[in-house]
Parts: C-alpha cells; sequence; structure tokens
C-alpha cells in the first residue's frame, strides 16, 4: 500500500529536498520506531486523497496494540534530515491519538470510523500549527476542526512507553499526545494546571482517550 499510494500521493515538497529512496527509508525507520512504543501497526492506513504537505489533511495509521482500543498516529511531520514541528520540550515530533473503541470491530464499526474522523480533522489543525507555534506537553489548545460546529478543546501531553525511546534510525524524536477533552476540563487545566486534570483523567480510567462518551472529571 505504501509503494502505490505514496507515489500517487507523494509529498512534493520533500521530494524538492529529499530523493524518492531517503524518503522510503524515512518512512521505514519511522514505521519501526513508532511500532516500538505503539506496538505492530494495522495493514490498512487512511490516505488522504490531498496531500497534507499541499493543504490536505493527515494520513492516519492506526496501531490496535498499544492499548485497550487504537492509538493513532502521524507519520508526515518529522522529515527525512530530523526537522519537522517548531521543537518544543520533546523535540521534533509525531502526533499520536487514543480510542477505547476498536478498529476492525464490525459491531463498533460506526463509532469507530466516528471518532477516527474527528481525530484525522484535530491531528490534521495541530500539525499545521505545530509548525508555527511551539506546542508543549501539559499545554492546552482550543482549535476549530469541523466549519461552523464549536471548537474542539484540547490538552496536550508527552506519550512515552516506559524505557523505550521514540526512534527514527539513530534520532530520538518524541511523541506529542492530542486529548479530545470537555471545555470545563480545559478550562480548569488553565486555571489550575494540566497536571491536575490529567492525573484526574488517569485516576478515572479515561487517559490517553479522546472519547468524550463519558462525565468530565471538573
Amino acid at each position: 500500500m505504501f509503494d502505490s499510494l505514496k507515489r500517487l500521493f507523494g509529498k512534493k515538497e520533500a521530494r524538492a529536498r529529499f530523493t524518492e529512496e531517503e524518503c522510503e527509508r524515512h518512512y521505514e525507520l519511522k514505521k519501526q520506531g513508532l511500532e516500538k512504543v505503539l506496538g505492530e501497526m494495522y495493514d490498512l492506513v487512511g490516505h488522504a486523497v490531498i496531500p497534507f504537505q499541499i493543504g490536505g489533511a493527515v494520513d492516519m495509521y492506526y496501531f490496535p496494540n498499544s492499548v485497550d482500543g487504537t492509538g493513532f498516529a502521524t507519520m508526515e511531520l518529522i522529515e527525512p534530515d530530523g526537522s519537522g514541528p517548531r521543537p518544543s520540550r520533546i523535540g521534533t515530533y509525531e502526533l499520536v491519538a487514543f480510542t477505547k473503541h476498536g478498529i476492525g470491530d464490525k459491531a463498533d464499526k460506526d463509532a469507530f470510523e466516528q471518532i477516527s474522523r474527528r481525530m484525522c480533522g484535530i491531528l490534521t489543525t495541530v500539525g499545521r500549527y505545530a509548525h508555527e507555534t511551539r506546542l508543549n506537553p501539559r499545554e492546552t489548545a482550543e482549535v476549530p476542526v469541523d466549519g461552523d460546529k464549536p471548537h474542539c478543546c484540547l490538552m496536550f501531553d508527552e506519550y512515552r512507553k516506559p524505557g523505550v525511546d521514540f526512534m527514527i534510525g539513530s534520532r530520538k524524536h518524541g511523541l506529542l499526545l492530542v486529548m479530545d477533552v470537555f471545555r470545563s476540563e480545559m478550562e480548569y487545566a488553565m486555571n489550575n494546571g494540566t497536571q491536575i486534570v490529567l492525573d484526574r483523567l488517569k485516576e478515572r480510567g479515561y487517559y490517553p482517550y479522546s472519547d468524550l462518551d463519558r462525565e468530565p472529571v471538573f
């Protein structure tokens, strides 16, 4: 799938700076690095018709083996030379998010597709901001995603697997967790500190998920 679709909807800007061989090698190394943190990647990829680099959405990569549910990850922010988003406290990074809904679960198909579309919009918007604004763990953001609908309220955190760094070849990078949260939770975090909200979400079993079919913790 990578060979056919990536060539069709490839990175035009990246191709101007890197060879096709460099891009494909970088993809394989990034995939290996993500799988060490998130487990084996699902064998289907949500490819955007219009590439992210020319104004489209991010491609969605799915990881069903890291948590109870499914992980989402981007693979288009860090370039083959290690550049990418404006470096934060975790350096340059890719984005991750999670849902309790399982990919491939036919009984859960509609719910999974709904949150997958929502998170694609959120990760695309955050990915664009990340190249203009320094985004750090334990910060909050409010972003427009879907036309006239209310903006999404987000909290960021560093996502880590104990004892395992996210490596692309020999370079260490970061994974920025993007959590869709209730407005009351974001406002509480802004006034009282994000870590308090993150701790409460962990206590209730809601971390690191972006599902909002739950009660707010604040």
